[in-house]
């Protein structure tokens, strides 16, 4: 018998309140399977079951709030028979399976997130989606049907506030935990800059590559070649990451952050990553998030270059060990073979924890993400 179990959802995260199931007892599930929605303070997650069976039994129902850990359902193995179940409580369970279930329709996460934040009684919107299933376009029409939308309502202010208070509790407890050191270095962008212009040039406005792409990957990279900073202290040691997943911190409209996963970026193209990351930024904007994506970072990029910030030194996410920022790309005076120049720079920062690595490692690894951004035919 296997357990499938509450994952935790960010360090900031102590609680869910499982709002769907999608499979029921009987039922085969795969790795990697979205098997329920869970809602926390700052998305809709989709829960992913990372084993493979028959779900065997739901032991939390719908509706309730339950911690970190919690058994959520059980699975039999391949192969494996069920228990024996006392005759009172195959009575109980026939009883109560005896009347038709009704069809479920099915409402996407992201769907149910923006009927709550336009005042849509999700339950009342025709769907036309597969099978009759509701989208953020029929959402956001019946919202447009409806007139202006309500001022915001108690319930969302009270999100609002639940979500900086979990933020304040996963920072408070970095800052107690883990003993930062920060390095900076400016980076010459002008090399990473001209390569992209003309790579955007054989592709429509819709596929073009940002800088902040580049940057990502040139992270990944990093992370790859200096491991110790791509993973998380745990039960008082460094426990090294078999992949690269980086944490893409993202503001969310109404307030607050999220900082959800871009799986394995030192191993794809950077189309691919454009496309991921694009995808990932209005998900999450959204409130529609995956397990994985918020349980898995090894380390976390910030870039508020957009945001005309020059330097950002982050607070790093507990348990992962180190956070990269980016601040705006710029024209600055450089001294370039003995000569002056006028070139677009960006400063790199690094916030790390002196627990896995020194300072002499951490320059290196921001040289490293340096030196690759200057051969950007590279990635």
């Amino acid at each position: 018998m296997i357990e499938f179990t509450m994952p935790a959802l960010g360090s900031d995260m102590d609680e869910g309140t499982l709002t769907e199931w999608l499979v029921k007892p009987g039922d085969v599930v795969n790795r990697g399977q979205v098997v329920a929605v869970v809602e926390t303070t700052k998305a809709a997650v989709e829960v992913e079951c990372w084993q493979s069976g028959i779900l065997h039994e739901l032991l939390v129902p719908v509706g309730e709030t339950v911690q970190v850990g919690t058994p959520l359902a059980t699975l039999l193995a391949e192969g494996e028979s069920a228990p024996a179940e006392p005759k009172r409580h195959r009575r109980a369970r026939e009883t109560s399976s005896s009347p038709p279930t009704p069809r479920r329709r099915w409402v996407s996460p992201a769907a149910r997130r923006v009927a709550a934040s336009l005042g849509v009684d999700v339950e009342k919107v025709v769907g036309t989606g597969p099978q009759g299933a509701v989208t953020i376009s029929d959402v956001e029409h019946t919202a447009a049907a409806a007139g202006p939308k309500a001022p915001e309502s108690t319930g969302t202010a009270e999100r609002a506030a639940q979500m900086r208070r979990s933020i304040a509790a996963a920072m408070s407890r970095s800052k107690q935990e883990i003993p930062h050191y920060y390095l900076t270095e400016e980076v010459p962008m002008h090399a990473a800059l001209s390569w992209l212009t003309e790579y955007n040039s054989q592709r429509s406005i819709t596929d073009r590559v940002l800088p902040a792409v580049l940057q990502l990957k040139a992270v990944g990279l990093a992370a790859k070649r200096f491991g110790e900073f791509n993973g998380r202290w745990t039960d008082g040691e460094f426990q090294p990451a078999t992949g690269v997943h980086v944490g893409v911190a993202i503001s969310l409209r109404g307030g607050g952050l999220v900082a959800p996963a871009i799986h394995d970026v030192a191993d794809k193209p950077i189309d691919q990553l454009m496309r991921e990351l694009t995808d990932l930024v209005a998900r999450a904007r959204a409130g529609s998030l995956r397990s994985s994506e918020m349980s898995d970072p090894t380390i976390t990029v910030t870039n508020l270059g957009d945001q005309g910030v020059d330097s950002v030194f982050g607070v790093i996410y507990p348990p992962q060990v180190a956070l990269v920022g980016f601040g705006r790309t710029t024209e600055r005076v450089l001294i370039v073979d003995s000569g002056i120049r006028i070139m677009a720079t960006a400063h790199s920062t690094l916030s790390a924890d002196h627990r896995a690595s020194d300072g002499h490692r951490g320059a290196l690894f921001l040289a490293a993400v340096n030196e690759t951004l200057q051969h950007p035919a590279t990635l």
